[in-house]
């Protein structure tokens, strides 16, 4: 079986996007579109395009393709991008995951049908294959298939294969046993609404030996391990074009960062560097960051 850098598992999907001229519109007001595009998107397709950009080969699996969904992504993500998606199903009796994102400089709201997708009786997603997190040297992680992605972890554990996670709670196996999990700041408002962010992640940092990673958009990232004080570092300020895959792609460059067995400084540093040469230009898929832009970013600082 053929070996990879990087092993994705998570939701690929075909996302149709909308980049606004000027700021988000309120109710019953008007915004011209200045660009549409309709590409991969989903946390492990944008995930696998900057990593395949970095010169990671990047094999990918989670969740069922369809009649909608199945042509644009090989043409995107296996020619374009040589991304290995054999492990992925196509179904031809569904049409596959889609969304829509409007963005407008700083702002993006998504639109999507996920409610019913996961409320399906049929669960339109295939178990992980323990030679596909064997044959990789890092795994990338989506919390998202329930004891699907909980097996992933644990595989990964007793394969002693680092894996990166994001957006996973404490108490989880996903969390446990982490090389990294990178936690958003909305996923924090949305479950812990009330907490203290400082104690919180003190909460996380006990519960594993991995690196915890919180995003706040452009405000400060803290990061730490255990019995270690809390670090925080700036992200870099780049013109912004479109926030769309700036968390998809912080975690790619994370796992790059792992997968180059990087200190966790350096692994922040280049996940936020990332981030922001995506941030920079619109769309991703068009103009994924390479090694000598995301070096620039952080040269400029």
């Amino acid at each position: 079986m053929q070996k990879h850098d990087v092993y994705l598992y998570g939701m690929t999907l075909v996302t149709t996007m909308h980049l606004l001229k000027g700021d988000f519109p309120e109710a019953d007001e008007y915004r011209e579109i200045r660009e549409s595009h309709v590409f991969p998107g989903g946390e492990t397709g944008s995930c696998s395009i900057v990593l395949a950009s970095l010169g990671c080969s990047v094999k990918v699996d989670g969740n069922h393709q369809g009649r909608k969904t199945t042509e644009l992504l090989q043409k995107h993500l296996v020619e374009r991008f040589e991304v290995d998606m054999t492990r992925v199903y196509d179904d031809p009796t569904f049409d596959g995951v889609e969304d829509m994102v409007i963005i407008a400089g700083h702002t993006r709201n998504g639109f999507g049908a996920f409610g019913a997708y996961y409320s399906d009786s049929v669960k339109r997603w295939n178990a992980p294959v323990r030679e596909d997190i064997a044959n990789a040297d890092v795994v990338g992680l989506d919390p998202f298939f329930m004891e699907q992605s909980e097996l992933v972890a644990r595989i990964c554990h007793e394969l002693r294969k680092k894996y990166v996670t994001i957006d996973c709670r404490p108490e989880t196996v996903m969390h446990q046993y982490c090389e990294v999990n990178i936690v958003s700041g909305e996923f924090l408002r949305r479950t812990y609404p009330d907490q203290n962010v400082d104690d919180l992640f003190k909460t996380y940092t006990d519960s594993t030996d991995g690196l915890v990673i919180f995003t706040f958009g452009s405000r400060e990232i803290m990061y730490g391990r255990k019995n270690e004080p809390i670090r925080r570092i700036t992200p870099y300020k780049v013109k912004v074009e479109s926030t769309l895959g700036a968390g998809d792609s912080f975690k790619a460059g994370a796992i790059y960062g792992v997968f180059k067995k990087m200190p966790d400084e350096e692994i922040v540093k280049f996940a936020a560097a990332t981030a922001a040469t995506v941030c920079s230009r619109f769309p991703l898929a068009l103009n994924p960051p390479t090694l000598n832009r995301i070096a620039e970013v952080m040269n400029q600082a």
